[in-house]
């Protein structure tokens, strides 16, 4: 663990299998040899203590007999001293009222130094035997009932040797004993946890082979015991282990390579959003993916890393998306859920730019027809209908608009053509075929056609044999739009178009007009789609510049509309320069 520069290592502490068993069983023979010594003592001295007991209690009643029948003969005086002598105790009498009546003295013992006397006595006018020893058997005393006469209870106190010497020496011995015992019960326990810790050590270092993705380490059972057991177990278990891991790694390796042939990007990735696995597709596609780091967010519009978050939620659903970082491009996201009991959610990504862009161009292909052929076949239309309604009878007149017939015919075809060549330049199934074009016939016919207001001018400035490498039914298609643009939009005035070489590689062509203009705010917007604005005609697409636009593009040219609302357009277009050949 790092923090501001400084590590901080974290140490464990550990003892060895061999020594903390061997303390184990050192410490369980230490506590059960002191239960033992403990018990043993304390039997033994209950054993003695009782034996001191009984012997007290034994001359305690020979001499309450001898005393009973003094003191009926009424000889007690004479009797007590002898018979103090005799049993080799002190004798006390007492009447009913626990008052003694015998001295206070008695075989060199006083009555005040004998314990409890008062508690003894009690004891005995009840009817009952009181025996108590102390200093470990030195001191016995008993009291007696003596129902004879004036004498009520008799009380006894003997000295003996006692029991503390053989105490002590029982206690020593029991101390070696113990002493024994721990060091016998340490030194088993050390021998047979090296014996179980060295059959153990070897268990581990295969476990730590297999770790490491070794297999080879066989172990050798030698006891049929419990670890005998475990040992043969762990033998078995490596061997699947090492079968199974070769069908993971094989499996792992087909299924690696089959992703590396997939088109989709598929990227696997855990609870944190790292990437534990990508293919190569995925690397293409997600700018800054690399297996091991974070999940990048490499699309400003789209946040990747929430949308792969929401595969780790409760509900575990498939998660769709479909992203468009820019006009070129075009992806759909899949996002499998981790699921339960599994950590890794699954992200497959899919570049659909060019089925995207074969749809587009269907749409605007369809669109750009609709556009595009309504003026030829609405001026076939209306020659056939002015025709049918009588000018056919005139020569003039039906000469007049059959060639309107005949040039909208060719204009049509024209148009189907150019159409078709920018579809498929633009699905890229077909360049452009290029070639050398004769730009000033092209404009002046594109001129003649172009249907003027009265009191508009239209003037074609192109000097003789200027040639642009280009296909000539786009070049017309981009010309005719721009006219008829302006036409459309300049009731008076002049309508211009000027084709010079700017230099060895390029050709301008400019169309300039004194119509209506096109509003600031709106010039940003003419090439788009369908956009039509607030000064354009209401009954059109919104299609004309936008495939201009398109048209130029696929020319390898560059188009700009300068404009002001009020004060006409100019639509500047440059386009390679072609040589004529020798």
């Amino acid at each position: 663990m790092q923090e501001s520069g400084y590590t901080i290592a974290v140490r464990t502490w550990s003892l060895s299998m061999r020594w903390w068993l061997g303390l184990a069983f050192a410490v369980i023979a230490a506590l059960t040899a002191v239960l033992v010594a403990q018990g043993i003592t304390k039997q033994s001295e209950t054993a003695f203590r009782a034996d001191a007991e009984a012997r007290a209690v034994e001359a305690s009643v020979a001499a309450n007999v001898a005393l009973q029948k003094a003191v009926e003969r009424g000889n007690i005086s004479e009797a007590l001293p002898t018979v103090a002598a005799r049993r080799r105790l002190a004798l006390f009498l007492f009447d009913d009222a626990g008052r003694p009546i015998t001295p206070d003295r008695v075989a060199q013992t006083e009555l005040a130094s004998i314990p409890d006397t008062e508690i003894a006595v009690r004891t005995a006018l009840d009817g009952r035997r009181y025996v108590e020893s102390y200093d470990q058997g030195r001191v016995t005393v008993v009291a007696l009932p003596m129902p004879s006469g004036s004498a009520a209870a008799l009380l006894t106190y003997s000295l003996q040797p006692g029991y503390g010497s053989t105490m002590t020496m029982i206690r020593d011995q029991i101390a070696s004993a113990v002493g024994w015992a721990i060091l016998l019960g340490g030194l088993a326990g050390l021998a047979i946890a090296t014996l179980t810790a060295r059959r153990l050590h070897r268990i581990a270092k295969a476990a730590q082979a297999i770790e490491t993705g070794d297999f080879s380490r066989r172990i050798d059972s030698r006891l049929a015991d419990e670890i005998g057991m475990l040992a043969d177990t762990f033998n078995r278990m490596r061997v699947h282990l090492q079968e199974s891991f070769t069908g993971i790694q094989t499996e792992r390796l087909r299924l690696r390579r089959t992703l590396e042939r997939l088109d989709q990007g598929v990227v696997t990735i855990d609870s944190e959003l790292r990437v534990e696995a990508a293919n190569d597709a995925a690397l293409r596609l997600l700018d800054g993916l690399a297996e091991g780091e974070t999940l990048p967010d490499p699309w400003p519009d789209f946040p990747l890393r929430g949308f792969c978050a929401g595969l780790f939620g409760a509900d575990g659903d498939v998660a769709r998306a479909r992203v468009s970082p820019d006009a070129d491009r075009y992806y759909t996201l899949y996002g499998i859920p981790a699921g339960e009991g599994f950590r890794s959610a699954l992200l497959v990504v899919t570049d659909v730019s060019a089925l995207e862009l074969r749809e587009r161009i269907e749409r605007e292909f369809v669109a750009n027809a609709a556009h595009e052929l309504r003026t030829p076949v609405a001026a076939i239309s209306g020659a056939v209908e002015v025709l049918q309604q009588g000018a056919k009878d005139r020569p003039a007149d039906r000469d007049h608009f059959l060639a309107i017939i005949d040039r909208q015919s060719s204009r049509l075809a024209r148009l189907s053509r150019s159409l078709l060549v920018l579809a498929r330049a633009q699905t890229g199934e077909e360049a452009v075929r290029r070639s050398p074009v004769e730009l000033c016939p092209l404009l002046e016919e594109i001129a003649v056609s172009l249907g003027a207001a009265e009191e508009v001018e239209v003037e074609v400035v192109c000097p003789p044999g200027l040639l642009v490498h280009a296909e000539r039914d786009l070049v017309d298609q981009v010309f005719s739009n721009l006219a008829a643009n302006a036409a459309k939009h300049t009731k008076r005035g002049r309508i211009t178009i000027t084709a010079r070489a700017l230099d060895d590689e390029r050709v301008s062509i400019e169309l300039v007009d004194t119509g209506s203009g096109i509003r600031q705010e709106e010039q940003p917007r003419i090439f788009d789609r369908f956009y039509r604005g607030q000064t354009r005609d209401a009954n059109g697409f919104g299609l004309g510049l936008a495939i201009v636009g398109q048209a130029v593009d696929a020319l390898n040219g560059t188009i700009e509309v300068h404009s002001e609302a009020g004060e006409g357009t100019r639509a500047a277009v440059t386009l390679p320069l072609a040589r004529r050949p020798g």
